[in-house]
């Protein structure tokens, strides 16, 4: 299966894929900072230097970073949580990321990612900073990587 354009409405960058893989397996990937590297498709996520056992929404969680050959660090805010169906964490600059999870058997599962800047801030909006920094387009090519990643990392 191919990685599919998915329209969230606006603001949004979402991409959605069928995994060969239960939905508790993938999801806890996704739950668990410390595997997030196994996940991203980008290039820019390193490892996580601080990260609670276990997330609940609110929980901070801190990771290295790597983007255009420099290093950074952020730290990231859980905004939802909904076992075996969605991961979502506020990133510092104001957008959010989003894992969403739907069992389609007990061996597949369709993983949906989304980059949200809808709340990223009045601002940021109007001179549609995220546009204008390259991070839709970036993100939607990060995102498809990932699934892809993810897809393959699965494939029989």
């Amino acid at each position: 299966m191919d990685v599919t354009v998915v329209d969230a409405g606006p603001r949004q960058v979402c991409r959605s894929v069928e995994v060969a893989a239960p939905v508790a397996e993938l999801y806890a990937m996704a739950a668990d900072p410390r595997r997030h590297s196994e996940l991203d498709g980008s290039g820019t996520v390193r490892d996580n230097i601080k990260a609670p056992p276990e997330l609940v929404v609110g929980s901070k969680f801190s990771t290295n970073m790597k983007m255009y050959g420099l290093p950074y660090r952020i730290t990231s805010t859980v905004t939802a949580l909904k076992p075996n169906e969605l991961v979502e964490w506020r990133h510092p600059v104001g957008h959010r990321w989003r894992w969403e999870f739907e069992s389609l058997s007990p061996t597949r599962t369709r993983v949906t990612e989304t980059f949200d800047y809808r709340d990223a801030g009045a601002i940021k909006n109007a001179l549609n900073y995220y546009a204008l920094m390259g991070a839709t387009k970036a993100n939607a090519a990060g995102i498809e990587a990932t699934l892809a990643r993810l897809r393959d990392r699965y494939a029989g």
